[in-house]
């Protein structure tokens, strides 16, 4: 199941207690202080994992918490340090702070390990107080607390090139027709539900990493249909690919869909429109007269470089697109 927005409550390890104690032997009797340290708590870390892509783990488990370090013993023994929690994560997690709202930490790559509430520091224990006027100090000091708020985890895809388009415009068929991607497909509104990654091999062990963003609708940047809950998804692309139906059998003119797609890219905000854009112009093969297809491209004259006819179902044209794809990624 995909989850990408989930509230966890945070907490990182108590620091050990020092120790109050004295050396006592036969042959020692009224030996010296020799408490021993407390252990560091715990830390709360969390790390990118490129094999996680939800953050559905954390549906039952919202509570993460560290373990508290021991307490110092006599003979000058530390307590043992608090084991860290550590919790894998999907690339593209923010970690934002639930009452301020500030981001805390971005997890951008795997393996990547950031310390999101670091452990209570161990007190010292009664042997670090002894000097010459006070040969036998009963001071000593407890452990520190750990750090604990309410956290929100989000989820934002990192990909290459993001699709976007309308319900039923085939995101879906041209991802599985560029790469090993095999998402839900068919005709009807919101096939795609969840955002789907698919990874194009290519040339030198480089890869090309798709989003297929679920379909939005005319308001989506306000939170209508789907709407907020996967626009940000986009966020982290370097590339836009607009997938239009340029078939005569489509709801909407292709050059309406264009606008209503670009106010919705304008004013979700995020820097969205700044980023490189491309058009699928997809169904070529249900449009066999090319009408539809040069009424689009001649109401884009600043695109016609950007604009790749294709078919999903017959793969026509979709080598042409991901080499232009590539060409941008690379260059």
């Amino acid at each position: 199941m995909f989850l990408d927005s989930t509230k966890v409550f945070i907490k990182s390890g108590k620091g050990g207690d020092g120790c109050l104690s004295f050396y006592r032997a036969k042959c020692k009797p009224r030996g010296g202080p020799d408490g021993g340290d407390g252990g560091d708590g715990g830390s709360v870390i969390f790390i990118g994992d490129s094999n996680v892509n939800t953050l559905y783990q954390f549906k039952y488990e919202r509570r993460l918490i560290a373990k508290n370090g021991l307490p110092g013993k006599g003979l000058n023994r530390s307590g043992k340090k608090g084991k860290d929690l550590k919790i894998r994560v999907p690339c593209g997690t923010v970690i934002k702070d639930l009452n301020s709202n500030q981001i805390i930490c971005e997890i951008l790559e795997p393996d990547m390990q950031v310390v999101i509430a670091d452990g209570g520091i161990g007190g010292r224990g009664n042997q670090h107080f002894a000097t010459p006027t006070n040969q036998i100090p009963r001071h000593f000091e407890y452990g520190k607390p750990g750090v604990e708020f309410d956290a929100l985890l989000e989820l934002k895809m990192i990909a290459d090139v993001g699709l976007l388009g309308f319900p039923n415009a085939g995101k879906s068929s041209l991802i599985t027709a560029m790469s090993n991607a095999r998402p839900k497909i068919a005709d009807y509104p919101f096939t795609t539900l969840t955002p789907n990654l698919g990874v194009v091999a290519l040339p030198s062990y480089k890869t090309m990493v798709l989003a297929d963003i679920p379909g939005i609708i005319e308001g989506a940047s306000q939170g209508k249909g789907l709407g907020l809950k996967y626009l940000k998804h986009v966020e982290r692309t370097k590339i836009l690919l607009l997938v239009i139906d340029i078939s005569i059998y489509a709801d909407l003119p292709s050059q309406e869909v264009y606008k209503k797609i670009m106010v919705e890219i304008n004013q979700f905000g995020s820097s969205l429109q700044k980023k490189e854009l491309f058009i699928a112009a997809n169904k070529t093969d249900l449009d066999p007269e090319k009408n539809e297809l040069i009424k689009f491209c001649d109401s884009l004259p600043d695109m016609k470089d950007r604009i790749f006819p294709i078919s999903a179902a017959t793969k026509k044209g979709i080598e042409d697109l991901k080499n232009s794809l590539v060409r941008v990624l690379y260059s």
